[in-house]
């Protein structure tokens, strides 16, 4: 929901809408394939579905700091919004680890 707040903010205010159509679509396809996971029907297929989700916070954390560097997100809401990215990069790095390192069923 911060992704897509943020995305409105720039939209309205700076009138920027192609760097933040990137942003949106890789923020808020985290979310989609962390809901997939979870209805994974191997463990092969929750690590790859994982494995999106972490790729898809990667990049949106590039869109992020692209925003921020161009001038396009203050300061306060880019720090906000930036530390939850990556707070939830560091998350499904180490979920990912986790279940390649475990060998039993899903």
């Amino acid at each position: 929901m911060q992704i897509i707040k943020v995305c409105n903010f720039v939209k309205q205010t700076k009138k920027e809408s192609v760097l933040t159509n990137q942003l949106i679509r890789s923020g808020t396809s985290i979310g989609a394939n962390a809901k997939e996971s979870a209805y994974a029907q191997t463990r092969a297929d929750l690590i790859t579905k994982l494995f999106l989700a972490q790729k898809e916070c990667a990049e949106t954390e590039y869109w992020l700091e692209l925003l921020y560097e161009s001038g396009y997100i203050p300061k306060d809401d880019f720090a906000v919004v930036h530390q939850d990215c990556q707070e939830l990069l560091r998350i499904l790095v180490a979920s990912t680890k986790t279940l390649q390192g475990k060998s039993s069923g899903v």
